[in-house]
């Protein structure tokens, strides 16, 4: 197990699409293990593979307060089958969009059919910000960011600004 860098904006990877894994096999568990030592090590409550740079059909998500027990969540081939018609908004944040938040509005349940980590099919029907979270990593697998929801202006401003920081990271922002 080891903490991987997580890719950021502009890297064109992220909007590649992942490839549905045939089977689960060790390497995939590694790699689940890897994703949650790195969204934990990152702070973060989701990742997808791509964002370390593996396209592959595999997220990770741990929705619990820092209070709360852990409670790890891996999907592998996540698909949604079923979204309601009722929304909810979360302002969202993103590892690979450093120090970006967006008020997104999403189903508020949505349904979804998935592999665990031990090759089993699953269906999990879940709301509130696990919903919201899983569609935001499966957005990931699609090659869709939170950014995508935005006008092309603010979109690019964004990119541009932690373009720079990127070049100079030695820089202070007050």
């Amino acid at each position: 197990m080891s903490i991987k860098d997580i890719i950021t904006v502009p890297d064109e990877t992220l909007k590649k699409i992942s490839e549905p894994l045939e089977k689960v096999s060790t390497n995939e568990k590694k790699l689940i293990n890897d994703l949650f030592d790195t969204m934990y090590a990152s702070k973060g409550i989701g990742l997808a593979a791509v964002q370390i740079g593996i396209l592959k059909r595999i997220l990770v998500i741990d929705v619990s307060t820092k209070d709360e027990k852990r409670e790890p969540l891996s999907f592998i081939n996540p698909v949604i089958k079923k979204v309601s018609d009722e929304t909810s908004i979360y302002e969202e944040g993103c590892l690979s969009i450093p120090d970006t938040f967006i008020e997104i509005e999403r189903p508020k349940i949505c349904e979804v059919e998935y592999i665990d980590i031990n090759g089993e099919e699953k269906n999990l029907k879940c709301d509130g910000l696990l919903s919201t979270c899983l569609q935001h990593e499966i957005n990931h697998l699609d090659g869709k960011l939170i950014i995508d929801h935005l006008s092309k202006l603010k979109r690019d401003i964004i990119i541009k600004k932690i373009s720079k920081t990127k070049k100079n990271p030695d820089r202070i922002l007050v």
